[in-house]
């Protein structure tokens, strides 16, 4: 569906039929890993503004970088001690530039989503030719590094244009993550494409971002799953995502924090603990 509204009915949560999880899980719950590709000549995310305008910026470059470089590979060894897999939001530039982390995702059976191009470019401000020939070229891209044609996408900065899921469902995609609206996955106004749950609160960025702590990371991990747990008292299943991006979360001093949270995560007994891919998979194939 195309124009200027959103690719979505409203449907609250109180008037669907019950969602149910393997196991009777009552929460279903995610890692989604951002491996980005950044341009040195162009400004994007940054720690300190001050010099974002600046070409080169090694300040905020650097800071960005560590994530490829150390960042992820202290993720990876946490999320192996949990039996966790990853489900990677790749940029296309980041699986031509970082061929070792796409091995270390494939030797883990990581699940591999489009994330656009770059994220130093927003996905936006094309026509609708031209967003057709990008994303081809993106999911192509991946295709080609991982063995298997990505199922789901995330635009750079959670973007689309109002064709993104019809064109990505023409391409054989099954779900997007950028609309941050739900606890459940949803079917969009597209036909064969769902929404799957992400987050910009429970987002590593976001959080230390604002000065959040590591113990505070702990507690709001916990709260989360607790609320989410509780809720599905209904009978009807949630889905709890972790946003992290390894410059971030992968710094040393941040590392042990996520490893308590998804030890607690881990220890909790009526979690599923999987990728979006499968979430997405197991919605489609349980819901009319």
């Amino acid at each position: 569906m195309t124009g200027n509204k959103p690719p979505f009915t409203y449907r609250p949560i109180t008037e669907r039929a019950p969602l149910s999880w393997p196991g009777g899980a009552r929460v279903a719950a995610y890692v989604g890993l951002n491996v980005e590709h950044f341009h040195i000549d162009k400004p994007s995310t940054s720690i300190w503004p001050g010099t974002a305008d600046l070409v080169p910026d090694a300040l905020n470059y650097g800071w960005r970088d560590y994530g490829p470089r150390v960042g992820i590979w202290r993720v990876a060894e946490i999320l192996d001690r949990h039996g966790i897999p990853a489900s990677v939001l790749l940029n296309s530039e980041a699986a031509e530039h970082y061929p070792q982390i796409i091995k270390a995702g494939l030797d883990r059976s990581w699940a591999w989503l489009a994330h656009g191009r770059t994220n130093s470019a927003l996905h936006a401000g094309m026509s609708r030719d031209e967003e057709l020939a990008e994303l081809t070229a993106i999911v192509d891209t991946i295709a080609e590094a991982t063995g298997t044609r990505p199922r789901g996408w995330m635009g750079p900065g959670l973007t689309e244009t109002f064709e993104t899921p019809a064109l990505l469902a023409e391409l054989g995609l099954q779900y997007v993550l950028d609309w941050t609206n739900d606890d459940q996955p949803y079917p969009l106004d597209v036909p064969r494409m769902i929404s799957v749950p992400y987050t910009v609160e429970l987002n590593d960025l976001g959080l230390f971002g604002k000065g959040t702590t590591g113990p505070e990371f702990v507690q709001i991990v916990k709260d989360q799953y607790d609320q989410l747990h509780a809720d599905a008292a209904d009978g009807s299943g949630r889905v709890l995502a972790i946003a992290l991006h390894p410059f971030v979360i992968g710094q040393a001093y941040r590392a042990r924090y996520l490893d308590e949270a998804l030890a607690y995560l881990a220890a909790q007994p009526d979690i599923w603990l999987t990728t979006s891919d499968d979430i997405a998979a197991h919605y489609l194939a349980t819901t009319g």
